[in-house]
């Protein structure tokens, strides 16, 4: 690939994860079994053959460090290069964390000055995707672009969901005619996913005259108001994509996960999904057990009936259980007798024998980690 750097934002304060966030970056949050969300973004990046990344941290990044380690995990721990994570710097006042997006990379501005690349490539760390990112800075040099949007047509997105996320319009020639950051009433279904090309040096330039003006967003101070003075181009993506930033859209994600078709599309086709190695026994089914439809990370010991759900690494389900459309996370452990159905445990939840809890598709029950029921 030629010379591209990639930076990957963690995140902001999410209070739609509600208890999944309280404890961890949205970057963190465990996915389809054995993965966290920062891993797709990551992986997309040394699939496209990107060597050189960093990650700026901002709230509850200790969970998130540990699950990075040193990079090893994809191929990011290196001599030259590799993998650079930069938490905030803070102080006893408490003036540390990031204003924006903007004063992120401001503040962080040193890793973009001695790096090398022609381009960046910046991307959000808590979206579930496949992407090749090889492809969008072809069509981002093909239209001599300043910067490149990518973006999706979100058919299955909710007028609320779409109001989430920045709202684009574009001309025949696919240029961004104009960009809508979290707008009320959206006026397309042409959502951006968060992802950025543009060359390094432009890249400096617009941060350090953002910030210099006492302007801290990059969607908002630097695109949106440069719309009209720069080439800012639309790539179209045409695969799945979930923005992991409420508690709906992530069960919804995790159950999506489940087909066959879409495992093969993320997980199978142009590259894998790396993460962090932990070594642990297969899965156990024991003689009554009953799975169906479901994702059963190693560790697990099954002798009740799942269906339609994901557990993770080391779930404990007893015998006479029900887990039906729920997400269990690791080391919980389901005593007999108990029936769960639209829930979603974080770690080390113990639901004691004989309890019934039942959520909703769109509003499952959540408990949060170390919970006791």
């Amino acid at each position: 690939m030629i010379s591209v750097m990639g930076i990957i934002l963690t995140g902001w304060k999410k209070p739609q994860l509600k208890d999944l966030s309280a404890i961890r970056s949205s970057s963190a949050i465990p996915v389809a079994g054995k993965y966290r969300a920062i891993d797709f973004a990551l992986s997309n990046m040394v699939n496209s053959g990107i060597t050189n990344v960093g990650v700026i941290t901002q709230f509850s990044f200790r969970s998130l460090m540990d699950h990075l380690g040193s990079g090893k995990e994809w191929d990011l721990d290196r001599k030259r290069d590799g993998l650079f994570i930069f938490p905030p710097s803070m102080g006893n006042d408490d003036s540390g964390w990031y204003k924006g997006s903007a004063d992120a990379l401001y503040n962080n501005l040193t890793f973009l000055k001695r790096s090398d690349e022609k381009y960046v490539v910046i991307v959000q760390g808590n979206s579930v995707y496949k992407m090749d990112f090889e492809k969008m800075l072809e069509f981002h040099m093909e239209n001599k672009a300043d910067v490149t949007i990518a973006y999706r047509k979100m058919d299955d997105f909710t007028k609320d969901e779409l109001s989430q996320l920045g709202i684009i319009k574009t001309d025949e020639n696919q240029r961004v005619t104009d960009l809508q950051e979290k707008p009320l009433n959206p006026e397309t279904n042409l959502g951006s996913m968060g992802i950025y090309f543009l060359e390094r040096e432009l890249l400096i330039s617009l941060i350090e005259k953002c910030v210099a003006h006492g302007n801290y967003d990059f969607v908002k101070d630097i695109l949106i108001r440069k719309l009209e003075t720069m080439k800012v181009y639309g790539y179209k993506f045409e695969g799945y994509w979930r923005n992991i930033s409420t508690v709906r859209g992530y069960y919804k994600c995790n159950m999506e996960l489940l087909k066959p078709d879409l495992i093969y599309e993320l997980f199978l086709r142009e590259g894998k999904v790396y993460t962090k190695v932990k070594d642990e026994t297969p899965a156990k089914y024991n003689q009554e057990a009953e799975v169906s439809n479901s994702i059963v990370a190693d560790g697990c010991i099954i002798e009740g009936k799942v269906i339609n759900s994901v557990l993770f690494r080391g779930v404990t389900v007893n015998k006479d259980v029900v887990i039906k459309d729920s997400i269990i996370m690791q080391d919980s452990v389901i005593e007999e007798g108990t029936y769960l159905e639209y829930a979603i445990l974080d770690k080390n939840v113990r639901i004691t024998g004989g309890k019934n809890l039942k959520g909703d598709s769109n509003w499952p029950i959540i408990i949060g980690k170390n919970g006791f029921v």
